[in-house]
């Protein structure tokens, strides 16, 4: 029998249905301004939000850093972060995290995957797996990742991990597809109104060379 696939946007909207007379805390993965925008304008009337900044995987560390800062300078000029008092939090940068987590070394085959593939899963699962580990430790009563608004993630493998680490009982993972009901329209939307750096690659060394060579090739 054919999968049906989950509509995992119904299901956040049945969690915030569910919160309605409460604020819950929410750690919310994040890899840069653009991607957060719409997140952000959509969440935080229902959620406490702190924003943790952990991406390894971003290449050269002058691209992390610059995405860092976009990220900063958003959130205190975006009102929905103003209002809401949303926080962010950085993590340790360690590129190094990122080679051992997805073995692309080991695994040449790797390198040259287009995105959705296993090297991008595996990345997905050391980000989540991080900040579940900081929700948990910080006590936060939700996380989840801006991930699937990206029309180039993959918003089962993201949802799938999701939901496994919350089956390890210390938080709850919001389930999201955040680009379905035009949120990465929006997404696109707000980055020309506040002027937003919008990064041509993934974030990783690789993304970075296959999208050069995919830009050659038209």
């Amino acid at each position: 029998m054919k999968q049906v696939k989950a509509d995992y946007q119904k299901q956040m909207e049945q969690v915030i249905q569910d919160i309605q007379d409460s604020k819950p805390s929410l750690l919310l993965h994040a890899c840069c301004a653009p991607c957060s925008s719409y997140v952000l304008e959509y969440l935080s009337k229902y959620f406490d939000i702190t924003i943790y900044y952990y991406n390894p995987n971003i290449f050269p560390s002058e691209e992390y850093g610059r995405r860092l800062k976009e990220l900063e300078d958003f959130l205190q000029r975006f009102s929905p972060a103003i209002e809401n008092k949303i926080k962010l939090v950085q993590a340790e940068y360690n590129p190094e995290d990122f080679y051992t987590a997805t073995n692309v070394r080991e695994e040449p085959e790797l390198q040259t995957e287009e995105e959705r593939g296993e090297r991008c899963r595996r990345c997905y699962l050391l980000r989540l797996k991080v900040s579940y580990k900081y929700a948990c430790e910080h006590k936060f009563d939700y996380f989840t990742t801006t991930l699937s608004i990206s029309p180039h993630k993959d918003a089962l493998k993201i949802n799938t991990i999701g939901k496994e680490l919350e089956e390890k009982g210390c938080t709850k993972f919001l389930p999201s597809d955040f680009k379905k009901k035009n949120g990465y329209l929006r997404s696109l939307q707000l980055s020309r109104e506040y002027g937003l750096y919008r990064q041509d690659y993934c974030g990783c060394a690789y993304s970075k060379a296959n999208n050069n060579k995919s830009s050659c090739k038209m």
